[in-house]
């Protein structure tokens, strides 16, 4: 198969086969015209690897999954690792966006919202607080 091909089968954009490839993710057989010939094995791997980063792996989780899905003799724990660690950090995340929006509610609850140029949600942006009017010269 081409790559346009396995794209096509996979789902997975050409431009990220190539990267796959470029990092070693992949090595499909290269003919003596510098083509790529990809088996089935890559397809199955390029699937893999797009299920995986449809749920937010890493690449170099990805790469240390897909070792472990080709070692015959891998422990399961180790998988497990990789994945609990994995849900760790999506957890971490969820908690951060929890808070941005309950801030982004706040900010947005005590705005007016009319021709008034007071503006809490730009207040609350602003690095120093809510800022004051400099003084004018009354020259």
């Amino acid at each position: 198969m081409n790559i346009g091909d396995v794209a096509r089968l996979s789902g997975i954009p050409a431009k990220t086969i190539r990267y796959y490839e470029d990092i070693g993710l992949i090595r499909p057989l290269r003919g003596p015209n510098g083509y790529r010939t990809f088996r089935e094995a890559d397809l199955h791997k390029l699937a893999f690897l797009g299920r995986a980063r449809s749920l937010g792996f890493s690449i170099e989780d990805c790469r240390n999954l897909l070792a472990l899905y080709e070692d015959q003799s891998r422990a399961s724990a180790d998988v497990k690792r990789i994945a609990e660690e994995h849900l760790k950090r999506i957890d971490q995340k969820l908690e951060e966006l929890a808070e941005m929006r309950k801030t982004l509610a706040h900010l947005i609850e005590a705005c007016a919202g009319d021709h008034r140029p007071d503006c809490p949600i730009l207040a609350g942006l602003a690095p120093d607080g809510p800022q004051e009017e400099a003084p004018r010269n009354s020259a």
